[in-house]
């Protein structure tokens, strides 16, 4: 079974294309044949070592967390009639860069009849994140939110989810490419946070008042001047660090500006609901009032390749891993890895 190792801690490099003996579901489970894999942000710094919130894993391991495919055989005491059916499932915390994957059936989510394989893997994680991180944030209809790194898979599925919620969003990308992207997701601004004077350009959006709520996930230095921009009564909502630094803002800072702070930990209870967050957003997709944007995709030989366009800030909305099939000797056509969008 082909699959992808990362052979040492480091840089995209150290993802390499390797054979591993073929899973087996065990009691409980069932054995998916992977068509799609998602990867986040935080399986880059996992590889790199520097993850600050999850274990380092043992050497070498194969990466991933999520894969859509179809159930092609059930274990032990699992309802048989999984078999056959497209489903999203959780690998566990690596594994998931291969052909096949043994999950546990209480992973399962069956994706809708009508939405594709990789339109659900890209729901899968960010869309319920999303989904949770914008009622969290109590949005009333007619507030200004400020969304970082918007042109990315969580971020722009934020922009379409604040808009449905009322609000007057403000997206910051970096690029005019990125920024197209943005504003064509129905922002009623676009802004580049490469500019020095970004965060008077959001005043002078908001007639300066600033924005209501904002949705942190980059933290560092971009963070903290979200944070200035934030109107007193708001709501500075963290969901991550991809400068590598979470915002820092004391309890003595938010209340001196009249923010409330929902921090990085608020994900930590996010757990019990993601399922019913994952549906929600997939029928809000089938009903076309949210689309995913998958910006690229790569086969599953190329990992390294995704892994280095998530890092190199070049890549809009999510990046997949399509698993094909493996070519009958002396025929089938050579994959390309040309990039794909979908929904766009």
């Amino acid at each position: 079974m082909r699959t992808v190792q990362a052979v040492r801690f480091g840089g995209p490099e150290v993802l390499v294309p390797s054979e591993a003996p073929e899973p087996a579901p065990g009691p409980g489970q069932v054995l998916v044949d992977v068509s799609v894999v998602g990867i986040t942000f935080v399986e880059t710094q996992i590889r790199r070592g520097v993850d600050p919130w999850h274990p380092r894993p043992e050497l070498p391991y194969v990466p991933g967390g999520m894969v859509a495919g179809r159930v092609s055989a059930v274990g032990e005491g699992v309802d048989p009639g999984w078999a056959g059916r497209s489903v999203l499932a959780d690998a566990g915390s690596t594994g998931a860069f291969a052909e096949r994957v043994a999950a546990d059936a209480g992973s399962l989510v069956a994706v809708p009849e009508g939405l594709g394989l990789p339109e659900a893997a890209a729901l899968h994680s960010d869309g319920a994140t999303a989904t949770g991180l914008v009622e969290g944030a109590r949005i009333v209809p007619g507030q200004w939110v400020l969304v970082e790194a918007a042109a990315g898979g969580l971020g722009s599925l934020l922009v379409q989810l604040a808009r449905s919620a009322g609000a007057r969003v403000i997206g910051l990308a970096r690029g005019e490419r990125k920024l197209d992207l943005v504003r064509g997701l129905g922002a009623e601004a676009a802004i580049d946070y490469s500019s020095p004077d970004w965060s008077e350009q959001v005043l002078r959006v908001t007639g300066g008042a600033g924005v209501d709520v904002v949705f942190d996930g980059v933290g560092g230095e971009i963070g903290r001047a979200a944070f200035e921009v934030t109107a007193r009564h708001g709501r500075f909502s963290v969901h991550g660090a991809s400068s590598g630094h979470l915002t820092a803002i004391t309890p003595e800072q938010a209340r001196r500006r009249g923010v409330e702070v929902l921090g990085i930990e608020q994900l930590f209870s996010f757990r019990a609901r993601m399922r019913p967050w994952l549906e929600q957003v997939m029928a809000q997709a089938l009903a076309g009032r949210v689309r995913p944007v998958i910006g690229q995709t790569f086969p599953l030989e190329r990992a390294a390749d995704a892994h280095a366009a998530i890092e190199g800030r070049t890549a809009l909305g999510k990046t997949l891993l399509l698993v094909r099939p493996r070519p009958s000797r002396g025929g089938g056509s050579r994959e390309r890895s040309v990039p794909v969008a979908f929904g766009q």
